[in-house]
Order: C-alpha cells, then structure tokens, then sequence
C-alpha cells in the first residue's frame, strides 16, 4: 500500500504553470497575478497524491514559509518523521506543506483554503512568537529532479521579531538560526535545492 494511501492534495495542471510562464528557480516578478490565477478555485482542485507524486502533468501547490529575524534565517535539518523521504537529512529554511481537504472547511474555497493551510502547517508544526509579518516574495519551480517536478512553491517571507521559535514535529530536527553569509557559504551544499534558491534570492536581496 502507498505511504499516500487516501490523502488527497490540493493540484494545479502543469498547462496553467506553462500558461504563467515556465521558470527554473525563484521567480518574483508579476507575483500578485500568477498567485491570484493559481488561487482562483476554477483552476486548481483535490487529487490522490500518490497520483500527483507520479505524474507531472499535474503540480502540487506547496506554501513554502521562510522565517527570519534580523539578519538571520531558521533553519532545520529534515528527519525521517518527515513525509518525503527524497529530502531527508536536508537543510531546509522552508516550513509548509500539502494544502488538504481539511482546510476547505466551513465552506473555505480558492484563497481561503490556501491560507487556511498555511496558517494549519505553522500551527502543527512550530511555536512562534506573538508578533510576525508575512508576505509572498515568489514562487519556487526545479523540474531537475522527481520531487521537484511535481510541486510548485509559494514562498512566504514571516518577518519575526523575535527568534523564541522551537519546532513541535518530529521532522524538524535542529532547528536554529544562522546568518544568510553562513548559508550561503558553509552550509550550502547541504540545503534542499528550494531552499538554496531562497536562500541565493536573500543574499542578493534582502529586503
């Protein structure tokens, strides 16, 4: 039986991606149109993931959530609690994960399922501090390799302020903060290819 036996997850069709514009990497600009086509409930809808993760003409939405506080980046090593089993013992500075039935509940449909998610993942899976700020700074794409080809990031900037976060799963193993210099030099053959790409992108342009 699939590790992904009955989940369904929240897919668009590669034709709408194609239709956005095809990219390799972090994209940023023209993100306030792409995301809303993305949302919109005509285009994207519930299918078995142990479909999805097969079959690349269709692309799983992933709300990617980068923290930061100051100058530094959160950060964690991937374990084996974690769902993909291709990216453990990976550095990851992304916090998310697949949008379910679940968060259109109550009635929830297009952008209100997405941020139902989003909000559901961090409470799962950290303790944050009370004051924070987000924004979606783009949208994360690598067709190189097979987790990759079949999910599309959203990537949320969370301006914390203050770094009193600790991890309440299993999955998310060492967690801390290290500077963006630290990152993107020392550590960064060990981070996740989405994370490289964020990570790159903030060096570059921090604010």
């Amino acid at each position: 039986m699939s590790k992904y036996a009955g989940e369904l997850v929240l897919v668009v069709k590669r034709e709408l991606f194609e239709e956005l514009g095809v990219f390799e990497g972090l994209r940023t600009d023209g993100m306030d149109a792409a995301v809303e086509r993305l949302l919109d409930p005509a285009n994207h809808f519930f299918m078995d993931r142990a479909e999805a993760e097969e079959d690349p003409s269709f692309k799983q939405l992933i709300p990617y959530c980068v923290f930061r506080h100051g100058d530094r980046i959160l950060h964690y090593t991937r374990g084996k609690a974690g769902g993909e089993s291709r990216l453990h013992a990976k550095i990851s500075v992304g916090v998310g994960g697949h949008i379910n039935p679940v968060d259109a509940d109550s009635g929830r449909t297009g952008p209100e399922v997405y941020h139902a998610a989003v909000a559901r993942e961090l409470e799962e899976e950290l303790e944050l501090p009370t004051n924070w700020s987000q924004r979606i700074i783009g949208l994360l794409n690598d067709d190189s390799n097979p987790v990759g080809r079949v999910h599309l990031g959203v990537v949320h900037l969370i301006d914390l302020e203050s770094d009193a976060v600790s991890s309440k799963e299993d999955a998310l193993l060492d967690l801390g903060f290290s500077s963006l210099h630290a990152l993107n030099g020392e550590h960064y053959e060990r981070l996740e290819t989405w994370s490289a790409f964020c990570v790159r992108h903030l060096a570059a342009d921090p604010a």
